[in-house]
């Protein structure tokens, strides 16, 4: 069989069931693609042999019948999960050279799953931006040109993830969700990207952003994928207080379950001024679909929504500023060269030189609004407003069974022409960090490619703990739209 690198994980389950091909000669396929399209500058750390002993290893257990649900896959886990003995950088000077001498919780149920792992891919330093364009390792291209023939922009913070899955260059790969760093670059390169709710994959091992907010999830090309993917890095996790004990359900038994009688919440406030008009005729379009599939269109209104970026710009930041603290230049990671005046004197030079622009505006940001003369006047204020924002989502739900809203105001921007000025960029994440800041499962659908021929997605939430039924609507969009995943940016 040629072109293993095309087939989803569905295919690939039943045809290494069958002895079609093996695991090792699929992981090969993916590497083979990997090395083709290294000028994308998806991945940081590439893995080939660590893939090639791990995938023989698969070829044993699925002949001996003991195949995992990820049994021989190749995935690209974003350098944000520390991976043992492989270096983990979260895309950062600070951490150019940080080997972990432990594994995060989720890249280790995935990999006792018989998942694959290609290599370490890129994305924002330290999860901090909307288009893997901060990087210390460079920029990222996504897979998908312009209508100029211009490379766009992945997202972010998730873009090594987002281009290597749609590049063909990984079956899967992990992400992680702050504040919509797995549903925006999806929704830009023709993914489905999910964010459970929070607690239901461990935060452990995984290079802290926002610790209330960030959320692991993983970034496929199908819905079925996703499902399957979610299922093996979801879990109770004894090592992380924020971990829900909760079974985890069989995503993959909602695929392709009715609809009917469901109820769709249309939120009127995410039809903001100035929506692009492609965008806003395709919310449209899949509000349809969803209703001719027997599902019952709600108008709802979740009034706190204008205050969802504002609060997020506070709680975010101010977490980091916290978390990244331990970033000092005396433990571990980057040190810059002394001589130096005192220990404040080495803290400066390290964290000057060691973190990037936004990394180091965020932690401004977060420190400002944890000062005593101001931590009441913003922290204190915005955790009060962020309890409104679930509390209207609560209401919603006593109406609705789950929320469609688009997943971004945008489609991908051309490398060079992205948003200059860090406010507008802030806003890219106008419709996905609501539900991050109510902790709900939500992911994005794609469903087809604007008039510059870029994808554009849609986003479902749910209510907490009830990923089945996205899964459910995301099935019926899926196979309704048909959307052919045929970047146009890359070297097969």
């Amino acid at each position: 069989m040629t072109n293993l690198n095309k087939l989803s994980m569905d295919q690939v389950r039943n045809s290494l069931k069958k002895g079609e091909f093996s695991a090792v000669e699929l992981a090969k396929s993916y590497i083979q693609a990997m090395e083709k399209n290294r000028d994308l500058n998806a991945f940081i750390t590439e893995t080939s042999e660590i893939a090639l002993k791990q995938a023989e290893e698969s070829d044993k257990r699925i002949k001996a019948g003991n195949a995992g649900l990820m049994e021989g896959m190749p995935i690209a886990i974003k350098d944000l999960f520390c991976t043992k003995g492989v270096r983990t950088t979260a895309s950062s000077k600070i951490l150019e050279n940080f080997i972990p001498e432990y594994e995060s919780t989720v890249t280790s149920n995935l990999f006792s799953q018989g998942a694959v792992m290609l290599g370490k891919v890129a994305c924002d330093e330290f999860a901090m931006g909307s288009t893997t364009l901060t990087s210390f390792f460079g920029t990222v291209k996504s897979p998908w040109k312009d209508q100029k023939g211009e490379y766009t922009v992945p997202g972010g913070s998730s873009g090594g993830s987002s281009t290597a899955v749609s590049g063909f260059m990984a079956i899967g790969a992990t992400g992680t969700d702050t504040g919509g760093s797995i549903r925006q670059p999806a929704s830009f390169t023709g993914l489905v990207g999910a964010k459970p709710t929070y607690g239901r994959c461990s935060r452990w091992g995984t290079i802290a952003f926002a610790s209330s907010l960030d959320q692991a999830g993983p970034m496929t090309r199908t819905v079925r994928d996703s499902a399957i993917m979610l299922e093996a890095m979801a879990g109770y996790d004894q090592k992380d207080s924020t971990s829900a004990n909760r079974d985890v359900p069989c995503f993959e038994n909602a695929i392709g379950k009715s609809v009917k009688g469901m109820r769709i919440g249309i939120p009127k406030e995410y039809r903001v001024d100035g929506l692009n008009e492609e965008i806003s005729k395709e919310w449209d379009r899949i509000a349809q679909i969803l209703k001719d599939a027997g599902a019952e269109l709600v108008d709802i209104s979740l009034a706190t929504t204008k205050y969802a970026g504002p609060v997020y710009y506070i709680i975010a930041p101010a977490e980091a500023s916290a978390n990244l603290s331990r970033y000092d230049g005396v433990r571990f990671g980057f040190r810059a060269d002394g001589p130096f005046d005192n220990l404040d004197d080495m803290y400066l030079k390290t964290r000057s030189q060691g973190f990037g622009d936004e990394v180091q505006r965020r932690i401004l940001m977060g420190t400002y609004v944890l000062s005593s003369g101001f931590y009441d006047a913003y922290f204190t204020k915005a955790q009060k407003v962020r309890r409104l924002i679930a509390e209207d989502f609560k209401q919603a739900f006593e109406k609705v069974d789950a929320i469609l809203t688009p997943s971004s105001p945008s489609s991908a921007y051309t490398i060079g022409k992205e948003p200059k000025d860090p406010l507008e960029m802030y806003l890219s994440d106008i419709f996905t960090i609501p539900a991050s800041m109510a902790g709900l499962p939500a992911m994005n659908v794609p469903t087809n490619l604007d008039s510059n021929g870029l994808p554009l997605g849609m986003q479902l939430i749910s209510k907490h703990f009830d990923e089945n039924t996205m899964f459910s609507l995301a099935s019926v969009i899926e196979e309704a739209v048909d959307f052919q995943l045929n970047p146009n940016g890359l070297k097969e």
